[in-house]
């Protein structure tokens, strides 16, 4: 792994736990579209990685799974993982000094930029 490709994933779950502990969202919305289009990887590979971050708490079965059809970066899940939890914890901390609404219209910004870009993009 080269030095460009782990700022890529420290970036990615730093902003991942930021955007979940801000307007609860990360792995599908954020951390996948980010795989896909920073680092080139598949959609399925993306969602291995995805899962495989989330391995013990909540995705065993699902990653293991990815696993064996080749579709899990261990080292990609365990580093996005690591920086998820310390933006989750900022994110959220923003989050909570927030009007519920303004909240609200961010996390349907957010979803709305995210869609397009999937939407319009090859």
């Amino acid at each position: 792994m080269d030095t460009n490709t782990l700022i890529i994933l420290l970036l990615v779950g730093l902003f991942a736990g930021f955007a979940s502990g801000m307007v609860g969202i990360g792995g599908g919305i954020v951390i996948v579209p980010a795989l896909v289009y920073f680092l080139s990887l598949s959609q399925h590979q993306a969602q291995g990685v995805s899962i495989g971050m989330l391995l013990m708490p909540v995705g065993f079965l699902a990653a293991y799974n990815y696993y064996k059809q080749g579709n899990l970066n261990f080292n990609y899940s365990l580093i996005i993982g690591i920086t998820f939890i310390a933006g989750a914890y900022f994110g959220s901390k923003i989050s909570l000094s927030l009007d519920p609404s303004l909240m609200r219209r961010i996390f349907g910004v957010v979803i709305l930029l995210i869609a397009l870009k999937m939407i319009f993009n090859k």
